[in-house]
């Protein structure tokens, strides 16, 4: 069975935002809401300015489904973290605890009433039947159950984002990473932010030693 994962080249992202709107647009997402966002870092920088599509990323180990006290948080067969509406109550614990900031209340009225938290579902829909007018309404549309992969990958202008099985979109941003290694090219295979975040292994300079053996 496919797991299901997104991953960004951020050698690739130009902040279109293409992705952004696709997502709001196939979903009908609730105003306030954006279950996809584009990042950018050094932003006017010329050489160092790099730009990420953000959204839930369906960790194999997701720290939502760890915090949620009602259990609303649920992994489908494809590995998509979902959660159920009907269930939450909106106590806002996933989005304190989701690193990419994916669970988030939708802003209505005067002063952003809080309900039921929303998130990205990679076009997989909820509990609901598929392709049901309830789904609809309260998760958008289910694309993986029409045999499609999510619109806002599949409408980047740069195949930045990439989503589908992660064996196989790990196989082609290797591929990406060793072509532009073999072209002098930077590798982007720092696609997250890692160093950033973690710092960069030390190397120690490399020092000559002194031959070793007896003396004639």
């Amino acid at each position: 069975m496919a797991r299901m994962k997104f991953i960004c080249d951020a050698e690739r992202c130009i902040e279109c935002n293409g992705c952004v709107t696709a997502c709001k647009n196939e979903n009908e997402v609730p105003w306030g809401v954006n279950r996809r966002r584009v990042v950018t870092i050094n932003d006017g920088v010329i050489g160092a300015e790099k730009s990420i599509s953000v959204a839930c990323m369906h960790c194999a180990d997701a720290p939502c489904m760890a915090v949620c006290p009602v259990d609303c948080f649920y992994r489908t067969d494809e590995g998509v973290v979902l959660h159920n509406k009907d269930t939450c109550i909106g106590c806002a614990y996933c989005s304190y605890a989701c690193p990419f900031g994916a669970p988030q209340f939708p802003s209505q009225g005067t002063f952003g009433l809080r309900g039921k938290m929303d998130k990205c579902t990679f076009c997989s829909g909820g509990p609901e039947a598929n392709g049901s007018v309830a789904e609809f309404e309260k998760y958008g549309r289910n694309r993986l159950a029409e045999g499609k992969l999510p619109l806002c990958a599949e409408l980047c202008s740069t195949k930045a984002l990439i989503g589908g099985d992660g064996d196989v979109i790990a196989d082609v941003f290797r591929t990406r990473v060793v072509k532009r290694q073999a072209n002098g090219k930077n590798a982007g295979a720092d696609v997250f932010g890692w160093a950033t975040a973690y710092g960069k292994p030390s190397t120690a300079p490399a020092t000559d030693k002194p031959a070793t053996g007896n003396k004639s």
